[in-house]
């Protein structure tokens, strides 16, 4: 079951006379997968944010079907499952952090021990455990950012709706935001994101839909939409001038036409966190947002399957000591565990 469905979503705004005035959506239909980071595009005033609060339950459709974890977007149940993050942190100036995330878990109901063991965890991870007795009127707009980020995050949400997630944040907090989003896509949560910041949604988004006037204009997976299939690149390592000469003729001959040359270049991003992270050995504290500790315990992805299996096998065939027994004891023994086995797994009698 998709976690967000829509099919043939409209939004018409109407004027004081019930006239219709702006039609925001027209006929939206996508859906968005459990454990999939879905990426809305476009420019300002193409339905983006129309589509979110409708998403949200804060807007209802003109026209059309929208569901929700299954349930309709308004369903208590299904807002307890889904986190927020809106384009602007609206925030209590005078509470602390702790203060802060305290007041979003009591409004889903953590009782006071679950609050007090998120809280520290998301501090931790947004680099503000330092911070955590200021009032957050006075921190800056990216540390209001990450704010909002941890209360977004405090109820553990299924769906996670992150609307321009790494506006006002600097380089090193938009690879922190980013690399969490995985985290959770990972922990299998559905990551829903607006941006107008391409090269982060880039980076973290399986599939995107790009809308105009309200419609969805192209959709799909990020490579399926960016790669180019009529040109090819190859890289070699340095080769000596009289080498790459002959290379570049033997290309020039092969292809009929002079081939593109040129140095790859590194990433920006990684440039500049490269950068900060050796000042940052070599330096002091910051005043700002610390480095970022891990991924809070609550939001790490949960073990595997075959990690379950390995913790369950000793305790249904312990390992033989060491000894000279030979070949026939071990096959009894691992047809006595066989034998465990299907016990374990053999299905209960109807009583």
């Amino acid at each position: 079951m998709p976690v967000v469905e829509a099919r043939a979503v409209t939004k018409v705004f109407r004027d004081f006379w019930r006239r219709p005035k702006v039609r925001a959506v027209d006929g939206l239909s996508f859906e968005v997968r459990r454990g999939e980071v879905f990426g809305l595009l476009g420019p300002n005033g193409s339905g983006k944010s129309t589509t979110l609060k409708m998403i949200l339950g804060l807007l209802h459709p003109t026209r059309g079907q929208l569901a929700v974890l299954g349930r309709s977007p308004r369903d208590v149940r299904a807002k307890a499952r889904v986190g927020y993050l809106p384009e602007e942190s609206y925030l209590y100036p005078y509470l602390t952090p702790d203060e802060t995330l305290d007041f979003y878990g009591r409004l889903f109901d953590l009782d006071a021990r679950e609050r007090k063991q998120r809280t520290a965890q998301l501090l931790e991870m947004l680099g503000l455990q330092h911070a955590r007795r200021r009032t957050v009127g006075e921190f800056s707009k990216g540390m209001a950012r990450r704010i909002g980020l941890a209360q977004a995050l405090i109820n553990d949400p299924d769906l996670v709706v992150l609307d321009e997630p790494t506006s006002g944040l600097d380089p090193l907090g938009c690879r922190q935001v980013k690399d969490l989003i995985l985290t959770l896509a990972q922990r299998g949560k559905t990551v829903l994101v607006s941006s107008h910041q391409l090269a982060d949604v880039e980076d973290v988004c399986d599939r995107v839909a790009i809308l105009y006037n309200g419609r969805i204009q192209a959709m799909g997976s990020i490579p399926s939409l960016l790669e180019d299939t009529h040109q090819c690149r190859v890289t070699f390592p340095d080769l000596p001038a009289e080498q790459m000469q002959r290379l570049v003729a033997a290309l020039r001959a092969a292809l009929g036409t002079e081939p593109g040359i040129e140095h790859p270049r590194r990433d920006l991003e990684q440039f500049f966190l490269d950068v900060v992270e050796q000042a940052r050995r070599a330096g002091g504290e910051s005043s700002g947002a610390a480095p970022a500790q891990g991924v809070a315990a609550y939001l790490q992805p949960e073990a595997p399957a075959e990690a379950a299996l390995q913790t369950l096998l000793p305790q249904i065939a312990p390992e033989p000591e060491p000894s000279s027994a030979a070949p026939a004891a071990d096959a009894a023994a691992l047809r006595a565990a066989d034998e465990k086995l299907k016990q374990l797994l053999k299905p209960d009698k109807p009583s």
